[in-house]
């Protein structure tokens, strides 16, 4: 009998994303490419056992009518229908593994907003002024930007989920020691690590859907995995409000570790999601060689580290128009959702005698707001997304012009500065409460549905490598202004006015309104002219 002819599939990897804030997702087109060289997946054969190492022979149904048999690898995935790719998990099992991501984003974020109903007790307690209570604010989002190069740091090399596993319970022993604190220093201190604990999980995140979904569904993925961090500095003076105006203010802390225990146990269960962890693993475990790694090994891994997700960033951050463009696009909407943290109790308090618990529920209206932006991103997404990458398919191209990820910024663009013009101009005496507070809807959904257009299209432009260096360049931007506006907001309404300091931010968003529209036009070009190896599409 002859000997059987052995397919093996070939490599179809492309570069690793090293930071974790990246949405990026491994070439399985590649893999997709190599499938019609693979006889198992046009005709149904015998797949070689992972465990036992044995090999099967396939249906003969060649004209040849010789078997052949499909080799199990730790280079790569064994084929687009490898099990242990998490692509090829049951929809239930992908879905179970979006749910700790989303509570820990939820619970980190949260954890920035339910302090501010506390400020003013908190101003008593420790005697300080308003400004210095808010540096219990501001220091735990600023540190919130340094999540990418912590998280990478760990994940590159154990994975993803060693940073659930790990990061959590230091954040919550920072979160108890802010709430036993005696001097307001100890405050400062333990709000600061909390942050910079809760920062991995954070990042992360983003990284684990990428992980569970193929590009054509990126854009479903991450609106819906968007929602919770986002839905948590909306939620935050909700719920700190009545805990800070019945129970105290350490019970903004305890409220926070409740929902970082919750989280926490339903992270228990969930299984390593990167790719190339899965496979030195299954590598270790067959006894066969290791996928490749040809980057630096020691210092040089460190150092790597640090320039994609640091020094990489900051670069990008002004030598980019694109990065630079739209980060500080989406930086500005994102600290004016911090400025309404020291705005909203000046305004619903001082004009309309709100109590801490009735301001808290204010911020209803942009959780309201980010709930719209979701449905927003999907149905555009829908209707004019995958229309253009079905055609691409069709076509034998497996590239769409990353533009095609604008339309949600868009539309998106026109709701801020309505939302922010209408706060300005019915928030006084003789206008209902209701009227300013309805205003916050249009802000929050177009903010949302700018960042996760913001985010697909860095990621789609630069690629893997590079977009995770664009995507932490926008989380630094995005922290640093979150951190800085609440701590002259105050004082910029004293001496505007509620109406022209407002207005302020409005004209500000005007200004930057054509950025998605710009981009649209006339990004195809300036990629071209781009430093950095971007799409070609």
């Amino acid at each position: 009998m002859s000997s059987m002819p052995r397919a093996v599939l070939p490599n179809s990897s492309g570069d690793e994303a090293s930071d974790d804030t990246a949405f990026a997702i491994d070439s399985e087109s590649k893999e997709l490419e190599a499938s019609v060289l693979e006889p198992a997946e046009v005709h149904r054969g015998h797949e070689k056992d992972i465990e036992q190492g044995s090999e099967m022979p396939l249906k003969q149904d060649f004209a040849d009518r010789n078997p052949v048999k499909r080799v199990i690898t730790a280079q790569d995935w064994s084929g687009p229908r490898d099990p242990e790719n998490p692509h090829n998990w049951s929809l239930l099992k992908r879905s179970y593994h979006t749910v700790p991501p989303a509570l820990f984003g939820f619970t980190v974020t949260v954890a920035s907003s339910i302090y501010t109903p506390a400020v003013p007790e908190i101003m008593k307690r420790f005697g300080v002024s308003q400004t210095a209570a808010l540096l219990g604010l501001s220091l735990y989002v600023l540190v919130l930007g340094f999540g990418p190069a912590l998280a990478a740091s760990i994940s590159e090399t154990h994975g993803r989920s060693i940073v659930y596993k790990t990061s959590p319970p230091i954040f919550m022993l920072f979160t108890l020691g802010a709430g036993y604190s005696q001097n307001f220093a100890s405050l400062l201190v333990c709000r600061l690590f909390a942050g910079l604990t809760g920062a991995p999980v954070l990042a992360v995140g983003a990284g684990t859907n990428a992980d569970l979904f193929p590009p054509h569904l990126r854009a479903v993925a991450t609106s819906l995995f968007l929602l919770a961090p986002f839905a948590g500095p909306a939620l935050g003076p909700v719920i700190g409000g009545f805990a800070a105006q019945h129970k105290g203010w350490q019970w903004t802390m305890w409220c926070t570790l409740f929902t970082a225990v919750a989280a926490y146990l339903v992270s228990l269960g969930t299984h390593e999601t990167y790719k190339k962890v899965i496979l030195q693993r299954r590598a270790k475990r067959l006894g066969i060689p290791p996928p490749p790694y040809n980057g630096p090994e020691g210092f040089g891994k460190v150092k790597f580290l640090v320039t994609v997700t640091l020094f990489r960033p900051v670069h990008m951050l002004f030598a980019e128009p694109i990065v630079g463009f739209l980060s500080l696009y989406t930086a500005f909407a994102f600290a004016v959702v911090f400025a309404f943290f020291a705005a909203f109790p000046l305004v619903f308090g001082g004009v309309y005698g709100f109590d801490t618990s009735q301001t808290g529920l204010t911020f209803l209206a942009i959780g309201t707001g980010i709930c719209i932006a979701v449905p927003t991103a999907i149905l555009l997404d829908r209707a004019l997304y995958q229309p253009v990458y079905r055609q691409k398919m069709a076509q034998g191209l497996s590239i769409v012009a990353p533009e095609h990820r604008l339309y949600s910024a868009m539309v998106g663009s026109v709701g801020i500065p309505i939302g922010l013009f209408w706060f300005a101009w019915t928030a006084r005496p003789g206008v209902h409460w209701a009227v300013p507070v309805v205003s916050a809807v249009p802000f929050a959904w177009g903010n949302l549905c700018v960042f996760i257009s913001a985010a697909l299209y860095l990621v789609d432009t630069y690629g893997p490598l590079n977009g995770a260096s664009a995507m932490a360049a926008n989380g630094i931007a995005r922290y640093t202004l979150g951190a800085a506006f609440p701590l002259f907001t105050v004082q910029m309404y004293h001496r505007l006015g509620i109406a022209w300091a407002t207005s302020l931010l409005g004209f500000v968003s005007l200004a930057m309104l054509p950025i998605p529209w710009v981009l649209y036009k006339w990004g195809p070009e300036i990629r071209r002219k781009s430093a950095y190896e971007t799409i070609k599409a």
